[in-house]
């Protein structure tokens, strides 16, 4: 028998905090499993443009069955070895991509790309050589900061899958310009708003903007650690990087698209839940009350969309609190 668990909002929102993609429902309950989760990634790459794949994340959260595996991950051949963007979420799932770029391009990886902090982006770090992983100075503190909450998270949702695994930090650092490797040119566009650092890579050759998770496609975002005014202002910048060019957006979640159609739906979805959130605060709903809410009708088209929804209230209630409610815990002279 299980025992029974009692929730307050406290409680939900505490579970929320440790990641991005962690189900604040399964980090709550007791684990039990007959069975031992299988520890073999199958990577299945899809061919984009000359030279360039992406692993597909599965448009779920993340599970036992699915290992965490449910973020994109870009591969790039260049003359001088793979390029990587994000690395998943375990030291298994790098080994298999590790593996998988080799067999593509026939070389080493020779850079791999962190977006941002997030586990099921960044903890396949141990399968690659020092100095290899670059990040942003703020995706290598907010791991530091965070990495061993988000371990424990993601070991006690995804178990067995997670074996072996610890936080590694990138060894170098990477700043906002272009780094030259092998022959293509890779613009690197420090941004923010989803975490309050997001790494977008655009690699000038083959017209491919890897978004992390500043832009979603046909998946709900996720906003534990968002700020969504700046998150807005980066969608503007992000849009500028094209700026009618012919050029596709590998999302951090979802399939890849012409660059701007995902980062439109973001910022829909964003105004959306926002708009809606408020308006239930300033009728003086509770946060379940909140949660309740129906969705409008264009999200039934959006992968975990109530479920995001669910989790944003839980975000955002607090930070509407503690932006329109006066403190009661300090004295009035």
């Amino acid at each position: 028998m299980t025992r029974g668990l009692r929730l307050d909002r406290r409680d939900m929102v505490r579970a929320l905090s440790i990641g991005a993609a962690v189900p604040f429902v399964t980090a709550l309950m007791p684990v039990f499993s007959s069975e031992a989760a299988k520890l073999t990634y199958v990577l299945k790459p899809e061919r984009v443009a000359d030279g360039v794949w992406v692993v597909r994340g599965a448009q779920e959260a993340i599970t036992r069955e699915n290992g965490g595996a449910i973020a994109n991950i870009g591969i790039v051949d260049t003359a001088d070895g793979a390029v990587i963007i994000d690395t998943g979420p375990s030291k298994a799932f790098g080994e298999a991509l590790v593996a998988l770029a080799l067999s593509l391009t026939g070389k080493p990886v020779v850079r791999a790309y962190l977006t941002h902090f997030h586990p099921d982006h960044v903890f396949g770090n141990q399968a690659f050589a020092p100095g290899v992983v670059a990040a942003p100075e703020k995706v290598i503190s907010g791991l530091q900061q965070m990495g061993e909450d988000f371990s424990s998270a993601m070991y006690y949702v995804a178990g067995d899958w997670m074996r072996g695994t610890e936080v590694v930090l990138p060894a170098t650092r990477v700043s906002q310009g272009v780094e030259e490797i092998g022959g293509r040119r890779f613009a690197t566009h420090v941004l923010a708003g989803h975490t309050d650092c997001d790494l977008v890579v655009a690699e000038e050759t083959s017209g491919v903007i890897f978004a992390g998770d500043l832009v979603f496609a046909d998946r709900a975002p996720t906003t534990p650690h968002a700020d969504l005014a700046v998150w807005r202002t980066s969608l503007a910048a992000f849009g500028e990087l094209h700026d009618g060019r012919s050029m596709l957006t590998m999302p951090g979640h979802g399939p890849v698209q012409p660059a701007g159609v995902a980062a439109k739906q973001t910022l829909r979805w964003l105004d959306t839940i926002e708009a809606q959130i408020r308006d239930c605060f300033d009728r003086g709903l509770s946060a379940t009350e909140a949660i309740a809410e129906p969705l409008p009708a264009w999200t039934t088209e959006i992968a975990l969309a109530r479920y995001e929804y669910e989790r944003s209230v839980l975000h955002l209630y607090p930070k509407l609190e503690e932006e329109l409610w006066p403190r009661v815990d300090t004295s009035i002279e």
